[in-house]
């Protein structure tokens, strides 16, 4: 994808949370590998990181900015464990855009069931979600996509 300024996500309420300017190197590599994951699953932050050889945060950093949502399907990029689902829009937490990113993910029919979370000390803590044993694409997975993806794009040519 290439950046302009009038990028969909620019009309955005986030406008103000995403920088006016192009994205980097890095980031665009986490939009690449981000968009190999096709409807119906989802990856973790750590699984985009290991295949990028970098580190969950900034891949959530990256996927912050994404100016192109929602053609890079960051709300395919979920925490681990199914403490939470990461962040979305911006936010993290128990919020509305989270909720969106939930909803986002039951539309694309991903297999994930609802948990009560535990807090601390064992008391309830709110609301979780387990992914399926075949939702989430490991960094192995993923390589194997984007080749895909590469291959056919380079076959096009």
């Amino acid at each position: 994808m290439t950046w302009t300024s009038t990028t969909p996500a620019a009309s955005s309420s986030t406008l103000d949370k995403k920088p006016a300017r192009p994205p980097t190197a890095f980031e665009r590599r986490v939009y690449e590998a981000t968009s190999a994951i096709p409807r119906g699953r989802v990856s973790t932050y750590g699984e985009v990181a290991k295949l990028l050889k970098s580190s969950p945060r900034a891949v959530g950093g990256a996927l912050r900015r994404n100016p192109f949502a929602p053609g890079v399907p960051c709300h395919r990029v979920v925490a681990a464990g199914g403490a939470a689902l990461g962040g979305f829009s911006g936010t993290s937490g128990a919020t509305p855009e989270t909720a969106r990113k939930l909803s986002m993910l039951v539309e694309e029919e991903v297999e994930l069931k609802r948990t009560k979370k535990k807090g601390r000390g064992g008391a309830e803590g709110g609301e979780g979600v387990e992914f399926g044993r075949t939702a989430v694409m490991s960094a192995v997975e993923l390589a194997q996509a984007l080749e895909a993806i590469r291959s056919s794009s380079a076959a096009t040519k």
